[in-house]
């Protein structure tokens, strides 16, 4: 079986951008010589198979062999036997896909791999947070609206130096995820540092399970709908349909498309949000070296015409972008926050038959005008900050902001820059 996933942090770890592919062969197998491996096998477990001869245009550069050499040397010499092949053979295939220095190209054992999918559904055990890669700094991208993460007081772009004493420098998103997750009701200990604040400190957290509920909205009382989108999962589109349609039932005066914090998630999601004022026309394209694919909108564009605000902040990334990205380059949306994360890059995702499962770079993402997407982000059209003051307070300024333009009433301060941006 085989899925094309495009997304993505995971660096943005949790929910990634998926299209359905069909396989195009084998994935690849390790080959080399196998010589005196120690017989002791734990409990329950194979042996390796599939050992091979080393292929011609390896064997002038690389010396495969001496992956064998090194198998064979912690079989052998080690010093708590029996060493699991299972884990040697994992942990081997984690290592060549992370020799890439790609943070967003990884290989997941099968455990994994089973974890990754049970977030796409949306349910998990852990704090509620989305977690990244940026500045070679492990960050949290977005805690999830109602999360143990959110009520604990984690905010975008908080650096997490260690998780329960564990020193988070040169650690993966996937190995921070499985320390920082863990069953409802146990506690993690986050060590963090935070812009504008001294020194690190500490936050503990209970896990609790998470229930992604991806698409909120309300009608205020000025006749103005706020569509909230938390991630692009299996249901969104359908609860998004449902919102659509009490738009149109309602006759809104405007829509506040509200995408703070929203990591990210399956590409045909948000291929269909972003036709709902689309259309037909060109969402997002993927360039792979010289070669370039366009997405384009699948159904009428039924929202197109209401005036409609988008907010975005530092952690609305990958499908948030994409969708967020097209609707300013059409000009059927004006964007309203700070700037966005900047995860712009295509992951191929694809199970393999023992249950794990690898996601490799393979593209870069642009806006149907050709904007890039990875590492620069969306800009909004009117940078609005959010202080850690009024979020405190209960204050949403961005929102705010947004009304004034749905009703042409927003007159922009000159040189206004952002300074701790939520």
């Amino acid at each position: 079986m085989s899925k094309s996933l495009r997304s993505f942090p995971r660096s943005l770890v949790l929910l990634l951008i998926i299209l359905t592919a069909a396989t195009a062969g084998s994935i690849g197998f390790f080959v080399g010589e196998s010589r005196g491996v120690r017989s002791v096998v734990p409990a329950g477990e194979g042996v390796v198979t599939g050992q091979g001869d080393i292929p011609d245009y390896l064997a002038d550069d690389v010396d495969f062999k001496q992956f064998w050499d090194i198998w064979n040397l912690v079989k052998e010499q080690y010093y708590r036997q029996p060493v699991s092949d299972k884990d040697l053979f994992y942990g081997a295939m984690k290592g060549m896909v992370a020799g890439m220095g790609d943070p967003y190209s990884v290989y997941f054992d099968p455990e994994e791999a089973q974890q990754f999918a049970s977030d796409l559904e949306g349910s998990f055990e852990g704090i509620g947070a989305e977690i990244g890669i940026k500045d070679e700094k492990l960050q949290i991208v977005a805690p999830l609206k109602g999360s143990a993460a959110e009520r604990a007081g984690l905010l975008t772009g908080d650096w997490i130096v260690m998780i329960d004493g564990a020193e988070t420098l040169g650690m993966t998103t996937e190995e921070a995820v499985s320390l920082i997750r863990g069953e409802g009701g146990t506690q993690v200990t986050l060590t963090l540092s935070r812009e504008g604040t001294d020194g690190v400190f500490d936050v503990t957290i209970t896990r609790e399970k998470i229930v992604v509920d991806s698409v909120k909205w309300s009608i205020d009382d000025q006749n103005v709908m706020t569509i909230g989108i938390s991630t692009f999962n299996h249901d969104t589109t359908s609860l998004f349909n449902e919102a659509v349609q009490e738009v149109l039932t309602k006759n809104v005066a405007g829509i506040i498309l509200d995408l703070r914090g929203n990591p990210g998630g399956l590409l045909t999601t948000a291929i269909d949000i972003a036709s709902a004022w689309v259309g037909y026309d060109t969402v997002v394209i993927e360039r792979i070296q010289n070669e370039s694919n366009t997405y384009k909108g699948v159904m009428a564009p039924r929202l197109q015409g209401i005036p409609t605000v988008v907010l975005v902040n530092g952690g609305s990334a990958s499908a948030s972008e994409i969708v967020s990205g097209a609707l300013q380059d059409y000009g059927y949306a004006t964007l309203v926050g700070t700037q966005t994360f900047g995860k712009g890059s295509v992951q191929d995702y694809r199970e393999l038959e023992d249950g794990s499962a690898v996601k490799i770079t393979t593209a870069e993402w642009f806006t149907p005008k050709g904007r890039t997407i990875h590492e620069v982000g969306i800009a909004p059209d009117d940078v609005i900050p959010y202080t850690l003051e009024q979020y405190q307070a209960g204050i949403d300024p961005q929102h705010d902001v947004a009304l004034e333009v749905i009703f042409g009433t927003y007159v922009p301060v000159e040189n206004e820059t952002p300074t701790s941006a939520q």
